[in-house]
């Protein structure tokens, strides 16, 4: 049976996808994200075995709690690195009913997207930033490659929903420019886009970054503020759906 790497569990999760979830978190991930609050997480070569058995065996467990909305997160890490695993749990589980959600930055396996993404319900979509130089700056990949797999989703079979988010860092994105940018930067996919999270940036991962003797790329910025940036998230959500109605009075005109 196919195996993949873990890093973690949690088995009521509340923040990641609809309803209660069994949320995986997959070890390994390409990118470096200043503000990565799993920096554990993201090594290829390390966390613990896992069998698609054991994701269904635990699905089935705590299936009572999922009600109508919940189901199965694979996060990480970056779970589309290790495509494989993820196509054959995926298909496993829905096989068996269950709801299932991906959270990806899009810097995934590419031969297994086509695979993967018409077995997936919900697309958590984080998006980090909105331009070349900026996203290159705090994950140190390429804004193409986010670009490409967003734009990609429909021709890899995607047919779910899609929640948008976007982690706020105080003195980058905490302005209503950049929550234009936002919307218009995933403005391609808004057939897809359900809803649009804003992520109020925290310092928790702070000591994981000490115990690992890494340097903290972002020491001394302080916590995003909660009230504020759920205030940045009714504006981006108002914004798009100005920004879409517009779209659609154009198209008609």
């Amino acid at each position: 049976m196919q195996t993949g790497y873990l890093h973690s569990m949690e088995t009521m999760g509340l923040f990641d996808g609809p309803g209660i979830r069994t949320v995986f978190f997959l070890q390994g991930c390409p990118i470096r994200c200043a503000y990565c609050h799993n920096p554990d997480s993201q090594a290829c070569d390390t966390g613990r075995t896992i069998e698609v058995k054991e994701v269904l065996d635990t699905a089935r467990r705590f299936r009572p709690y999922y009600g109508s909305d919940g189901g199965v997160t694979f996060s990480g890490g970056e779970p589309l690195l290790q495509g494989a695993f993820l196509r054959a749990a995926l298909s496993a589980l829905k096989k068996e009913g269950f709801n299932t959600t991906v959270d990806t930055s899009g810097f995934g396996d590419p031969r297994y997207y086509s695979k993967v993404l018409p077995l997936v319900d919900t697309l958590l979509l984080d998006v980090k930033e909105f331009s070349d130089q900026r996203f290159q700056e705090l994950t140190a990949g390429k804004f193409q490659t986010f670009l490409d797999f967003m734009n990609g989703l429909k021709d890899w079979g995607f047919k779910g929903r899609i929640w948008v988010r976007h982690v706020m860092v105080p003195g980058m994105t905490d302005n209503e420019e950049s929550m234009r940018e936002l919307v218009k930067c995933i403005f391609p996919i808004a057939e897809f886009v359900e809803r649009i999270e804003i992520l109020p940036y925290h310092t928790m991962g702070v000591a994981k970054y000490t115990a690992l003797n890494r340097e903290y790329p972002l020491a001394g910025v302080p916590p995003m503020d909660r009230e504020e940036a759920k205030d940045y998230e009714i504006y981006a959500r108002r914004y798009f759906r100005q920004y879409l109605g517009r779209f659609r009075s154009r198209k008609i005109a």
